[in-house]
């Protein structure tokens, strides 16, 4: 019977466009009619025919689909460091110089690895990755062909041999073989990207100097210096020397010393190179015009020289029939940063000449117009209205890095806001950084340090304890690594709000971060539990913070330990007696003793209320003494209370009164001696002042040669 009913619903599923059609006939028949839309709706159906078969289309699919499919249903996990760490445990940074460090080490051991691969290829002949990753396998570093040919000559522009390229360049001249153009192309291009040397190869390093002796490694650095302070480009060099070789010299002979010289900054001969293009009636290529534009500031000194010549350059390109790119109008901007007040009023025609052009703009073109239009370190309306302009030609889009500037937008961005104390825009500018695949677009680890805590310190200032907690969960550690002056600021925001109830979970989170032994944070967190008093139950939860603060100055590391100081024993001795930890806040105060350190009359006034309160009369006495010791003009005053106040012995009222009556002793020898300087010092004053009557008396009777009646 289920399967009669089964059967029955499939035919009735399969000829239901059949019953529709015959249904609207049978109603048409009887006179019914129907409303327009199901007419059409109908009409249509009739068309379509009952037996037709779409085939779909094939879709190909990469060999990375399902990978980038299994990628896209997750998300950051907040509390997991960064991934490049997660291959070993031991070494997850908890510091800002920690992270430096090991990913360091980790980019040294890459290097080292990939040094090795290449140079012994034999041994790595197995690929067992699918899909195939090329860069896990060797590549080909050695020379293949030693026989003098283009081939060869290819082969070592291809594996970045300089001096071994040039050599087979002019062993083919000699030869009479004549070299390709575009063989000799890709030789200037390479000459003047290293200038003229031999590039470091990777998992080498470069310790031979001009000289070819060994020089002393230089220290490993996270960001690396600029290519143009590395080298300088010589006179008459190799990429010179070919180029005046060369028969015929086309706009991509010209293009590669141009640029090659912008890059190594010799300005004036690029624009001499580029005068003599002009004379030969060679066209330039936009890539050359983009190096002269970026550099024109630098070769005129007022500001209407710089844009004259820049304009100038545009004219040409416009007169040579070439298009400009998104990178000739982000040169024209940052020359613009040069110009001074012509900048503002020249920065709308560039962005209006864009638009007309149809070349959409990078986060380069908008960290230019913000330092045109801005002024980076002041509170002023005109950055906020910049930064407002700015965002929502952002929000919604994700970037990809079209300019080596793109990755300088956000750092300044952050940073314009963090100045400006402008929440709001941070929140949104932050939103554009989680959009798609804008995150990589924050830059380096260095940059991107520096805009997670510019951010995370606006929040510090600006919002509620709650909310700035919430942000602190959420970036460290997986996105920042904060420094002492961000948790300075975040003890702040807890102080404002009224929450030093959290310091003691904020010290175990600054002990997991690195930061148990920054004498500092250590300090600061004391004074602020040390302020005031809190309940009994938030009192023992600040006595075990400071008691483990304790072992911070006494633990066995190779790190230095803080050194005690005044403020720091006087804030633990305070924590301690409020929780009634009074031996132990005993102990701290034979720290003071120990290393010469006079303690504050206040700490002793509460030291001696704690001892009442417990009737430690015994430590009542000694504390009196170690007043004496320090020789505190208090030291009377602290005997006559426990005189007063305690119990005491024979022997405990003796050391008492003797003390007592030492320092009122003491007291009046003081001032005796005080006021017997002060008499002489009076005599003095009352002698000087004869004196000095008597040699104006003097000095009148010599300027006017009669005596003074």
């Amino acid at each position: 019977m289920a399967a009669t009913g089964a059967h029955l619903g499939h035919y009735v599923k399969r000829n239901g466009r059949f019953l529709l059609n015959n249904i609207e006939q049978l109603w048409a028949y009887r006179g019914f009619g129907w409303t327009s839309a199901l007419r059409q709706q109908a009409a249509e159906a009739n068309k379509e025919p009952t037996d037709a078969i779409v085939i779909p289309r094939k879709k190909t699919w990469s060999k990375e689909a399902v990978l980038a499919a299994l990628a896209s249903t997750t998300s950051r996990d907040p509390t997991a460091y960064s991934y490049g760490f997660q291959d070993d445990p031991f070494l997850y940074p908890r510091t800002s110089n920690e992270f430096s460090t090991y990913t360091l080490a980790m980019e040294s051991g890459r290097s080292a690895a990939k040094y090795f691969v290449n140079n012994n290829p034999k041994f790595f002949t197995k690929d067992f990755a699918e899909p195939h990753i090329p860069c896990l396998m060797p590549e080909t570093v050695s020379l293949l062909l030693e026989e003098v040919s283009e081939e060869a000559l290819k082969e070592r522009i291809s594996l970045r041999k300089v001096s071994a390229a040039v050599e087979m360049y002019d062993q083919l001249l000699q030869a009479g073989t004549a070299v390709s153009m575009e063989t000799s192309h890709d030789l200037l291009d390479l000459i003047c990207l290293y200038c003229d040397r031999d590039p470091v190869q990777e998992g080498e390093e470069e310790n031979l100097g001009q000289t070819g002796e060994p020089q002393p490694k230089k220290r490993l650095k996270l960001r690396e210096t600029p290519d143009y302070l590395k080298s300088t480009w010589k006179e008459n060099n190799n990429a010179e020397r070919i180029f005046n070789l060369l028969p015929e010299r086309d706009t991509r002979c010209y293009s590669a010393l141009i640029r090659g010289m912008v890059k190594y900054r010799e300005n004036d001969k690029a624009f001499n190179m580029y005068t003599d293009l002009l004379n030969n009636r060679v066209t330039a290529d936009v890539h050359t015009f983009n190096a002269l534009i970026k550099e024109a500031p630098f070769v005129r000194e007022k500001f209407n020289d710089k844009w004259d010549l820049i304009l100038e350059l545009l004219n040409q390109m416009n007169q040579q029939k070439v298009r400009p790119n998104l990178l000739t109008f982000n040169s024209v901007l940052k020359s613009l940063r040069s110009c001074g007040p012509i900048a503002k009023t020249m920065a709308f025609q560039v962005l209006a000449e864009m638009k007309a052009l149809g070349i959409a703009p990078s986060l380069a073109t908008f960290l230019h117009l913000i330092y045109i239009y801005a002024r980076p370190g002041s509170n002023d309306q005109r950055n906020i209205q910049i930064l407002q302009d700015i965002l929502p030609e952002l929000e919604g889009i994700s970037f990809t890095a079209q300019d080596p500037d793109d990755f300088l937008f956000f750092t300044n961005a952050i940073k314009l806001c963090l100045d400006n104390k402008e929440l709001e825009l941070a929140y949104r500018l932050y939103s554009v950084v989680e959009h798609g695949e804008n995150w990589g677009m924050v830059g380096d680890p260095y940059r991107q340090s520096m805009f997670y805590g510019r951010f995370f310190t606006l929040l510090c200032g600006m919002e509620h304890v709650d909310v700035v907690l919430k942000w602190y969960r959420r970036l460290i550690p997986s996105m920042l690594y904060p420094n002492s002056q961000t948790l300075l600021e975040l003890l702040q925001a807890l102080d404002t709000d009224s929450r030093l109830d959290l310091l003691p979970s904020m010290w175990k989170d600054f002990c997991s971060l690195g930061h148990d032994r920054t004498i500092v944070l250590i300090e600061e967190i004391l004074s602020l539990m040390a302020r005031d008093q809190h309940k009994p139950e938030v009192q023992e939860s600040f006595a075990e913070c400071a008691l483990d603060m304790r072992k911070a100055f006494y633990a066995e590391t190779g790190r230095s330990n803080p050194q005690w100081n005044a403020s720091s024993l006087s804030n633990v001795t305070s924590l301690l007696l409020r929780a009634n930890n009074t031996k132990q806040a005993w102990e701290i105060m034979t720290i003071f003793r120990s290393r010469n350190i006079v303690p504050p009359a206040k700490l002793l006034e509460e030291f001696l209320t704690a001892c009442h309160n417990n009737g430690l009369t015994q430590m009542a006495v000694q504390l009196v003494q170690v007043s004496a010791a320090f020789c505190l003009s208090a030291t009377p005053g602290l005997a006559k209370r426990v005189l007063a106040e305690f119990i005491v012995t024979e022997e405990q009222r003796d050391i008492l009164t003797q003390l007592a009556s030492a320092e009122e002793m003491e007291s009046k020898q003081q001032m005796e001696s005080k006021q017997q300087m002060e008499s002489t010092g009076e005599m003095e004053s009352t002698g000087e002042m004869e004196s000095k009557e008597e040699m104006e008396s003097t000095g009148e009777m010599e300027s006017t040669g009669k005596p003074s009646e």
